[in-house]
């Protein structure tokens, strides 16, 4: 390719000039601006033209035909290599910018850190010398030398009053925010870099629980305030906020008395609400600020009544400084600074209100990511599937949240009741006569018909369960918990008259779901997608009929990088996507208890028969599984939401008491699955005992690859059973084997072919050979069927399959083979792909 040498529109007659490749050096074509401007015309339908296509344009531009096809051919070169230079160009520029940023922050950072080493030495000195001056029995002075005189709050019944308040909160905010007030250290697993979310801290030894984070985003500061004030957009536990008073301060400032409600995280505690001042203004360098803080007293906000279901909570100064960022954007501080009255929470509950980490994760981090997320989307980075607007999809995402969150708190002034039980209080159902079925657009039953929701909600405790393990094995393997009949139930209260129970209309699952994905957050916290579940008709007469149904699904925590503090799974029946659709949700949450060290979640194999995952079972043979996991404890709610008529009320609360036990024991079963602290037991004893037949299988695998290839397969084939089966199992390359049948069903496949087909060993029978290649694959395996029974053995070439989630996987090349039993008869057929990855 020829190089661009010239630059356009530096002449008088603002032509251009371009070298053309293989002619006398020194020799340059010169074009004029008609020229160019012919050419640039081109160039933006089609920046790389065929041959053909030039040809053409010197035929169809007559002021282009002094100029050889060759010439042609490299302007079009050169100017692809101006625009790629200038696009890297920019590139650089803006990275140049976010580091020269970062740095900025770095340096600050850093200089806090000295005044607090500085302070800390002076402290020290200090308190040395009052030990050797006076006798440590009468010493009184070292707390006040340690400890911040806390500053009563002043009345808040008047606006000076208020004023007062609000200047005192905005010199602790910023004490906090660029000071020493609180003593910070990083965040574990929170690292800061270019790439990253931030500079995240979170507070030792203060009162209560506080976080901080400091970031860049690409808005303007008056944007970035505008959407952190709007606290329910980004915070998904924030159920209402609302401004009581507003009062005028100085520089176009306000003070504001703003009631906060919180969602509670499971129905093992109560919701949290607080009484605020939120100070907003401009300081001195244009930074912009909006602290607050919560006012002494309990009455604030709305009656008794309607507040009885939380706990008055206490926010410490609080807030947001956005400054102005040279070359645009703006550097924001975020300070959360809290304290929820652990006291009113059961004792095991406690670590989520009393730890710093978790507040880093639920709001401080939060916010940053949403403000970061809102500015991809805004320049345009970011884009979704299905020709979706971002603003759309999050407004999907935020109602999925808000639906189960409202369904685990069921607050009084929603309408929910609590409903007698039988006796048995593992699941509590509540209802909700308010509750609209359908939207006035569909046909049925309209708003205010007779009938509501029935909402049953569970929560269990969960030991040595990895919560990311677990979300990410109830997402891929719906059909070991879930019941068919009931998603058509759901499903069909969105489209017909009347809400009938299921099992009127029998249905089948085929088992098989695919996964549409929709949107993902910056660092896919948070993933949307539609999920199909393919029906199967029972009789001849349902088969023209559709019987899939859609989800609507929303994902959090799942992703292996992901670091927060809970892990969802939340969905609801949709006939489509507008906007008045109503959204019954449901699903799972897991909050873990304790903490991980490195702030990194799980990235175990999903798998149910994780009997037979050998080395990921112990964490000596895989460092999968740490102590951290062993040890880890968590809380799991489970709320599911059911749409009723009026006289179906007591049945469809018995089917869904019913239905959440069954869910439970399904939970139950697979936790133990995944369990570290239990798969570690005597991992090969373990799979001999779950599929009998392994060890047989994987020695007819290895002999049959020796037999037919002339090589080993394995370094040690002529191992025992049990260890021949965990070279298997551990093998680099994924090994699949299928029935011998009309119709190839996968029947085993080693660690690496489950996560090339991201299924499990349970799941795996539900898949066949046909499904997972492509065309281009389906023709070079049929084509070679022949040759595979003439010599027993054929090699595919490189291509691409499909996993059981949808996802496509490319691989270097595949072997099959055919695996003969000790009767010399074909048992199986097994493959094995070579260097795959997901595309």
């Amino acid at each position: 390719m020829a190089a661009a040498v010239a630059m356009r529109g530096s002449s008088s007659d603002g032509g251009g000039y371009d070298k053309v490749s293989g002619m006398d050096s020194g020799k340059y074509v010169r074009y004029t601006p008609e020229q160019v401007e012919a050419l640039e015309r081109v160039y933006a339908d089609c920046p790389k033209p065929t041959s053909s296509r030039r040809q053409q344009l010197l035929r169809e531009c007559p002021i282009l035909a002094n100029i050889e096809p060759k010439q042609i051919k490299v302007w079009f070169q050169n100017r692809r290599c101006r625009d790629k230079q200038r696009k890297e160009s920019s590139r650089l520029q803006a990275v140049n910018r976010k580091l020269t940023a970062m740095n900025k922050l770095l340096m600050e950072e850093n200089e806090r850190l000295q005044k607090q080493v500085s302070q800390l030495v002076h402290e020290n000195a200090h308190m040395r010398q009052q030990l050797q001056n006076t006798p440590l029995a009468n010493d009184t002075s070292c707390e006040s030398n340690v400890t911040t005189p806390q500053n009563p709050l002043r009345d808040a019944s008047n606006p000076s009053g208020l004023l007062s308040i609000a200047e005192e909160t905005l010199t602790e905010f910023l004490s906090k925010a660029t000071g020493t007030a609180i003593d910070w250290v990083q965040m574990p697993g929170m690292k800061p870099g270019p790439d990253s979310v931030g500079i995240v801290a979170i507070s030792h030894g203060c009162r209560g629980v506080a976080a901080r984070a400091c970031g860049l985003v690409n808005l303007e500061p008056t944007k970035v305030v505008e959407i952190l004030k709007d606290r329910p957009s980004w915070f998904r536990d924030c159920r209402n906020l609302e401004v009581f008073t507003m009062i005028p301060a100085g520089n176009g400032g306000t003070v504001e008395l703003v009631y906060t409600q919180l969602y509670a995280p499971t129905t093992l505690v109560p919701a949290r609400d607080f009484w605020t001042i939120r100070y907003t203004t401009t300081m001195e360098d244009g930074s912009l600020v909006v602290c607050e803080r919560s006012l002494s007293g309990s009455g604030g906000g709305p009656s008794a009544a309607s507040a009885q279901q939380y706990v008055r909570a206490e926010m410490l100064p609080s807030g947001y400084l956005v400054r102005p960022c040279e070359g645009g954007g703006s550097i924001v501080h975020i300070v959360d600074h809290l304290d929820l009255e652990a006291w009113s929470v059961p004792e095991v509950l406690r670590p989520l209100y009393e730890s710093s980490r978790v507040v880093a994760q639920k709001m401080t981090t939060a916010a940053l990511r949403h403000i970061r997320q809102i500015a991809q989307e805004t320049s345009g980075e970011v884009v979704y599937a299905l020709g979706r607007q971002p603003a759309v999809l999050r407004t999907f995402s935020q109602r999925l949240s808000r639906g189960f969150n409202d369904a685990i708190s069921g607050f009084n002034d929603d309408g929910w009741s609590i409903m007698g039980g039988d006796g048995v209080e593992d699941v509590v159902i509540a209802c909700n006569s308010t509750k609209k079925i359908r939207s006035s657009s569909n046909a049925g039953i309209a708003f205010g018909a007779p009938g509501g929701i029935i909402c049953a909600k569970a929560s269990m405790l969960l030991q040595s369960v990895p919560p990311a393990v677990l979300v990410r094995f109830l997402r891929e393997h719906r059909s070991e918990w879930a019941d068919y009949n009931i998603d058509a139930y759901l499903a069909s209260t969105l489209k017909t008259s009347a809400c009938s129970l299921p099992g009127l209309r029998p249905m089948r699952f085929s088992g098989s779901q695919i996964i549409i994905p929709l949107a993902h957050t910056v660092e896919n916290e948070e993933i949307l997608e539609v999920v199909r579940l393919e029906g199967q008709p029972l009789t001849h007469d349902e088969a023209l009929l559709s019987r899939d149904i859609h989800l609507l699904q929303l994902c959090t925590g799942i992703d292996e990088k992901s670091v927060g503090s809970s892990f969802q799974l939340v969905f609801a029946p949709i006939d489509d996507f507008p906007d008045e659709t109503p959204l019954i949700s449901s699903g799972f949450r897991v909050i873990p208890l304790d903490m991980k060290t490195d702030g990194a979640s799980s990235g175990r194999t999903l798998d149910l028969a994780s009997s037979l995952e050998v080395g990921s079972a112990t964490a000596q043979a895989s460092g999968d599984a740490s102590a951290d996991d062993c040890n880890l404890r968590s809380v799991l709610t489970i709320a599911f939401q059911f749409p009723y008529e009026l006289h179906l009320q007591d049945s469809v609360a018995a089917m869904a008491r019913q239905y959440v036990r069954s869910i439970v024991s399904a939970v139950q079963r697979v936790s133990m699955a995944i369990s570290p602290s239990q798969t570690g037991l005597n991992a090969g004893q373990r799979i001999i005992s779950g599929f009998p037949e392994a060890a047989t299988l994987a020695r007819w695998v290895c002999q049959s690859y020796r037999y037919h290839l002339g090589v080993e397969l394995l370094s040690q084939s002529d191992g025992d059973a049990e260890q021949l089966l965990k070279m298997l199992w551990h093998y680099q390359d994924a090994i699949l084997c299928c029935s011998f049948k009309e119709k190839p069903v996968f029947t085993f496949a080693n660690k690496a072919g489950l996560d090339m087909l991201e299924t499990s060993l349970v799941a795996l029978q539900d898949l066949t050979l046909d499904r997972i290649f492509d065309e281009p694959g389906k023709e070079a395996l049929f084509s070679n069927i022949p040759k595979l029974m003439e010599q027993g053995h054929v090699y595919l070439p490189s291509g691409v399959c499909m996993s059981g989630m949808g996802r496509h996987v490319s691989f270097d090349q595949a072997v099959a083979w055919k695996v003969l039993a000790e009767d010399s008869n074909v048992h199986c057929l097994a493959f094995c792909f070579v260097n795959w990855s997901f595309v």
